[in-house]
């Protein structure tokens, strides 16, 4: 169903006036025309096909901090060179100067970066990275991306990135925000992947599985940060999975919580390992060149074209990591 709305769209754009060209599908054997439009599934992201489908890719940092990575050369070169098949656009919406004061200016940088996924056949996750709820300007946003987005396979919603912890409870204040913004998505779009995220900054997924949202193709996101969670994380999220929820990691760090601190080898290969085992994907935490060590990039890196020396040892790390498993995928 999902694919023949694509396709019904893509005529309907072209027999516009003035269109001069039509918009094609997805390249051949990129990650999109080998899954399709994905949809959740016996507590399971699954493509077309009906197969779990394990998304591994980058988050681009805070969107009004690093918006030179928000181009279409950044997400070329991490389609052709890391090898990702998803990308997350981390849409700044705390803050005095993000989408809720600069919706244009926000709204093309997201636009650029859908735009340069979809050329390169890949997803892409428009999260509104907030840590407190803004229902309004959230809607607003996000049914804009729906508008003219919506149509494609490639597109994923996250609508709140990071709920707080202290003073917040899921059935009280997040479900009610999901529900509401939810329901203005799906009005426009009705069945692209949408990824909730939970209080504790993404992390009751135990709690939230409890009393779960009730709609289709939703996925619950989980946030980790190797160097500070561990095993005692990865157990509430089997709890949840049991339930039945889907999961997805659309960020997660080698480091520590603070996006500090030394990378976590060990702590970083048991989370991979876990993720593989039970189909859960992982985008990664950041594509940046913030002097911090979860950044990807060293301070001043240009947009695309990297190096071993423009790379930091959590970027060095999380490129192999990506190319290995997508060459394993290939296999």
């Amino acid at each position: 169903m999902k694919m023949i709305r694509w396709l019904f769209a893509l005529l309907a754009v072209a027999a516009l006036p003035g269109c001069a060209t039509v918009t094609t599908g997805p390249p051949a054997g990129s990650p999109v025309a080998h899954h399709g439009a994905l949809s959740v599934e016996g507590g399971k992201i699954v493509g077309a096909h009906g197969q779990p489908v394990t998304l591994r890719g980058m988050s681009l940092f805070w969107s009004q901090w690093a918006p030179q990575y928000y181009s279409a050369e950044t997400v070329d070169w991490l389609a052709r060179d890391w090898k990702v098949g998803a990308v997350r656009a981390a849409i700044a919406a705390e803050g005095d100067d993000g989408a809720r004061q600069h919706f244009d200016r926000e709204l093309a940088k997201a636009s650029r970066v859908i735009d340069a996924a979809v050329a390169n056949g890949i997803y892409v996750i428009v999260d509104w990275h907030a840590h407190r709820p803004y229902p309004e300007e959230a809607t607003r946003f996000l049914t804009a991306i729906a508008r003219k987005y919506g149509h494609l396979p490639n597109l994923i919603y996250e609508p709140f990135n990071e709920p707080l912890r202290d003073g917040v409870d899921w059935s009280r204040d997040v479900k009610p925000y999901h529900e509401r913004v939810i329901a203005a998505i799906r009005a426009v779009d009705p069945d692209n992947l949408i990824v909730v995220g939970t209080p504790s900054w993404s992390q009751d997924v135990d709690i939230a599985a409890r009393d779960p949202l009730p709609f289709d193709n939703v996925a619950y996101t989980l946030h980790y940060y190797a160097a500070t969670h561990k095993q005692e994380l990865r157990a509430k999220a089997d709890a949840a999975r049991a339930a039945g929820l889907a999961l997805l990691v659309t960020e997660y760090g080698t480091v520590e919580a603070t996006g500090n601190g030394p990378v976590d080898r060990e702590s970083s290969e048991a989370w991979w390992r876990w993720a593989e085992a039970n189909d859960v994907g992982y985008l990664a935490w950041s594509i940046g060149d913030r002097d911090e060590t979860s950044a990807a990039l060293r301070p001043g890196t240009p947009v695309s074209g990297w190096g071993e020396a423009d790379l930091t040892e959590n970027g060095r790390l999380l490129r192999a990591r990506l190319r290995a498993a997508a060459e394993a995928e290939a296999r």
